[in-house]
């Protein structure tokens, strides 16, 4: 905006940036897809064990109790 009055380069004015969602989502990614969001639990791929999800924490980083694989999200 060289004369400071809002005429700029064209697509780069107010209403053009990110950020203007609705924020109705869940989880970071989307939210419409499996083990998206604070919910669900915590599954072992290799045995099938359940654990509670803890939010904040992802089960990625959780081992399973029984055969110590990595679980997934459900």
């Amino acid at each position: 905006m060289p004369l400071g009055d809002g005429t700029g380069p064209e697509g780069k004015g107010p209403g053009t940036g990110r950020g203007t969602g609705s924020g109705t989502g869940r989880g970071r990614m989307g939210g419409d897809k499996p083990g998206s969001g604070p919910g669900g639990k915590c599954v072992c791929p290799s045995c099938g064990t359940i654990a509670p999800h803890t939010r904040g924490i992802p089960c990625s980083t959780k081992k399973c109790p029984k055969c110590g694989a990595r679980m997934t999200k459900q």
